[in-house]
């Protein structure tokens, strides 16, 4: 899949975000590590491969908000509502978002944008609701979705419930593809600011 150009003033916006997010939230990654670290003992940060743009494999990195070793006989599977992996600082930090404050990292080296797709695993699966398992990669609108970076927020994860079918996230996909630009980018980030002000992301239905 060939990649977008991304636009100067998009990038632009990235790089100031990302840079003034890293810096201010600074003390708050001290409380927070703190914090994971007293209620388990286990690793601060977590890391994943994701695909992003033009199908480049990259690593995510995040505040763990699951238990240690948590995929071990899962593999590659999205969290749920309840998911008894998730610990109890997790489900604060899933709720603000503040888990992906270390993504603010990939944004600014050029792996992510602020606004974008929702960056995928290499190999991940969808479980069905009769337990049937289909990899993302064979569900229409998976390739078209690398055509830009990946996103740290985007036009799926503000207003898909998280339980939809992935099939319904990737037409929401190809929407923010087809209306992609800076004024719409703006209003995404501020949702999600609100959002994140809200602890509303882990929320069935939240409303905006």
């Amino acid at each position: 899949m060939t990649a977008r150009p991304i636009p100067t003033g998009k990038r632009a916006l990235d790089i100031l975000l990302a840079g003034t997010g890293l810096i201010g939230s600074s003390p708050l990654w001290l409380l927070l590590a703190a914090v994971i670290k007293l209620e388990d003992g286990g690793p601060v940060f977590y890391s994943q491969e994701r695909v992003g743009e033009g199908g480049r494999v990259f690593r995510a990195y995040k505040f763990r908000s699951m238990i240690p070793d948590a995929e071990r006989g899962t593999g590659a599977i999205q969290a749920t509502a309840d998911d008894p992996r998730i610990t109890r600082t997790g489900r604060v930090l899933r709720a603000t978002a503040m888990d992906e404050l270390p993504q603010l990292w990939n944004i600014l080296v050029g792996d992510m944008s602020f606004v974008g797709p929702r960056p995928l695993r290499p190999g991940e699966v969808d479980v069905r609701g009769d337990g049937t398992l289909v990899a993302l990669s064979d569900i229409p609108g998976y390739v078209e979705r690398h055509q830009v970076r990946p996103g740290l927020t985007g036009l799926t994860q503000v207003y898909a419930p998280r339980d939809i079918a992935r099939h319904n996230k990737f037409r929401l996909d190809r929407l923010y593809l087809e209306r992609a630009g800076l004024c719409l980018d703006l209003k995404l980030i501020l949702l999600s600011f609100w959002i994140s002000f809200r602890g509303q992301w882990e929320a069935p239905k939240r409303n905006i």
